[in-house]
């Protein structure tokens, strides 16, 4: 068994799992999965943290009725990787995608599988590089027979304590859902602390700015997660004068936004953080800093360290992805994740 960062194994049954894409959160993800007793059989492109050499191997160690979890870049990859996992998996199967996919694929998915009689789960997940030791956020949706067959890994997953996983509901799409607007959400908190932080330190009054934010940490409403990320940000870089003022999305905050449109729910606040970050891209905005910092303090996602050179230059720290670096089956891990 791995080393533990865990107190103690769960009493849960244990089960087998295949994990596919075993990047900064899929690897952490076998870690805990083994820590709580389950056995894991993992794949990925890299080789160094692979298992096992192919999906094909994946599935043939796995006992019956096999439990697969995709773990992979959002997009074709995982819709590549679920098609193949469909024509080698059987009756009674199980592919869970635990990446942040576009709840609207889900259903198709969903469908597709059904015909070879192989079940679907979608599992929005949130915890980033913190879920090792924290736990992860869960928010899946399936049938009640389907998420059964997976139930042991959920709790092992998520954290200590009565929350932190939700079965939101039994139609294909709701967990996806459930965190496409969990992460909208995170927009516009985030952005709400960062253009607070941006104007105490504009005016010339407030002498230590990272100390107001720390002692907004206890007995405040606005206190969370967040704000304690931000505060480890300026703790190591008092005015994020190594950050630049760039942030990405990772396309749940554009989801968000297009169901609010189509549903004709007005979402002021989820809208006007989205476009603080196409802003971002045009200037180096010092609100954008600490935006930067949080989602590199929680996801470990990429920053710039200076000002991006005509636009997202492929190969530039916190570029998008190629089309090809996106497509094709198992990747490393779910690193589009916002958290």
């Amino acid at each position: 068994m791995h080393a533990s960062t865990r107190t103690h194994i769960r009493e849960d049954t244990s089960m087998d799992i295949g994990l596919v894409g075993l990047g900064k959160m899929g690897g952490n993800m076998r870690t805990r999965l083994r820590d709580a007793g389950h056995t894991v059989v993992g794949f990925d492109r890299n080789p160094e943290v692979s298992d096992v050499e192919s999906l094909e191997a994946l599935v043939e160690a796995l006992p019956s009725p096999k439990v697969v979890w995709v773990m992979v870049p959002s997009g074709d990859a995982t819709r590549e990787t679920v098609a193949a996992l469909g024509e080698l998996l059987g009756e009674g199967d199980l592919v869970v995608d635990g990446g942040n996919s576009r709840w609207t694929d889900d259903a198709a998915n969903a469908e597709k599988l059904a015909t070879k009689g192989v079940g679907f789960v979608d599992c929005g997940v949130s915890g980033g590089v913190w879920g090792l030791k924290n736990g992860y956020a869960l928010m899946y949706g399936g049938s009640d027979e389907d998420v059964a067959k997976v139930q042991p890994a959920f709790d092992a997953l998520k954290p200590e304590g009565e929350f932190g996983a939700v079965h939101a509901g039994q139609k294909p799409g709701a967990g996806h859902f459930s965190k496409m607007v969990h992460n909208g959400i995170e927009y516009a908190m985030m952005q709400s602390y960062a253009e607070g932080w941006e104007l105490l330190e504009t005016v010339d009054l407030v002498d230590n700015v990272t100390e107001v934010f720390r002692s907004w940490r206890e007995g405040t409403v606005i206190r969370s997660w967040l704000l304690d990320l931000l505060v480890a940000s300026l703790d190591d870089d008092p005015g994020l004068d190594s950050i630049a003022g760039y942030a990405e999305d990772s396309g749940e905050g554009r989801w968000t936004v297009e169901a609010a449109i189509d549903n004709a729910v007005p979402v002021p606040a989820l809208t006007a953080a989205l476009f603080a970050r196409f802003v971002s891209r045009q200037d180096d905005s010092p609100s954008m800093k600490a935006v930067a910092a949080m989602r590199n303090q929680f996801g470990g996602h990429a920053v710039r360290t200076g000002a991006p050179k005509g636009g997202d230059a492929e190969g530039e720290v916190g570029a998008p992805l190629s089309p090809e670096s996106k497509k094709a089956g198992a990747g490393s891990g779910n690193e589009q994740a916002e958290s």
